[in-house]
């Protein structure tokens, strides 16, 4: 294990001896949109996780974690950061690669977060084709319209909403957000996700009839406890939802660490480093699939990090400057 719990605070825990673990790594490496930087050194965040504000201060070898309990750590935000994992096995074996190798070492902090599937789902849908401002604008929106008001520190926050709560938004409610051509995709993804669960407690009741059976397919938990090429294809018949979309929900929520998103900036990690062809997505996606295994979704984290940190140019586009 790569901590142990420390000290325990009257508003939060210590953990010490913290191994791979960098906020900045974690929180700015494309996975997350709720959990901004409190100071220029980027080693303090806050966020708004599971109904509860939540800051992680890097200090040393200690991360402090505040506003939550040690139970709650324990139940979930353990599990949230990922820390039951040996991130050193995994990098030991992606530094096998040689051409991985330094992206490996410049994202040593990076953890994969295990999200709530819901907000995914909407945070994902929401980052097609967008800029990071504008998806965290987007939700925040969401969030303020249709979420619960905190208090954390005399400051109000706002939890995502519920997909009960969310289903009672309309396009043009969400439009109005500035959600864009998005907005019809998430009000029918709400409608969606909460018809299944409700299907879901009537089906521990009852036999569900042929039509409710295809209702509860939205299911999340259910989709989440396929099969990973399943999984890919259940979660592509929601509105929005394409092949890196999909990758990205089970990968950031779903647990499914074979999953291997590629956007523009993996796509130039994957031309970069191997040599890829640039047009071909599914491709460097069948690559990475194949030559990773299980631990592909974090190859992508490493790749991803280390492009977009780094900047890094392809062929095509020193062809066009």
């Amino acid at each position: 294990m790569d901590y142990k719990v420390g000290k325990v605070l009257e508003k939060g825990i210590v953990l010490k001896g913290v191994k791979h673990f960098h906020p900045q790594q974690i929180f700015e490496c494309g996975q997350c949109f709720r959990w901004t930087s409190r100071n220029t050194k980027k080693d303090h965040y806050l966020g708004v996780v599971a109904g509860k504000v939540v800051e992680v201060k890097l200090v040393e070898d200690e991360v402090v974690l505040l506003g939550i309990t040690e139970e709650e750590f324990q139940v979930f935000f353990k599990d949230y950061f990922d820390l039951s994992r040996d991130y050193g096995k995994v990098k030991r074996i992606l530094r096998k690669d040689p051409l991985l190798k330094k992206a490996v070492a410049f994202g040593y902090g990076i953890r994969i977060l295990k999200q709530d599937p819901f907000e995914t789902l909407i945070s994902f849908i929401l980052s097609s084709n967008n800029l990071i401002p504008k998806i965290r604008e987007g939700i925040r929106r969401i969030s303020e319209k249709y979420g619960q008001s905190i208090q954390y520190e005399g400051e109000t926050y706002y939890t995502f909403p519920t997909p009960e709560a969310l289903s009672r938004a309309t396009e043009e409610e969400l439009r109005a957000l500035g959600l864009g051509y998005r907005a019809a995709y998430i009000e029918k993804t709400a409608k969606l996700v909460y018809e299944a669960s409700l299907l879901k407690i009537e089906k521990e009741k009852r036999a569900l009839t042929p039509e409710e059976r295809e209702s509860f397919s939205y299911d999340l938990t259910y989709i989440s406890d396929l099969p990973e090429e399943e999984c890919l294809k259940a979660l592509m018949r929601f509105p929005g939802v394409g092949m890196k979309v999909a990758d990205c929900i089970m990968l950031f929520s779903m647990g499914k660490t074979g999953a291997f998103p590629v956007d523009v900036w993996v796509k130039k990690a994957m031309v970069y480093f191997y040599g890829a062809e640039p047009g071909s997505l599914p491709k460097m996606r069948s690559f990475a699939k194949e030559k990773f295994g299980h631990l592909a979704g974090f190859s992508q984290q490493y790749l991803f990090y280390y492009a977009r940190e780094k900047k890094i140019r392809i062929p095509e586009e020193k062809k066009q400057k």
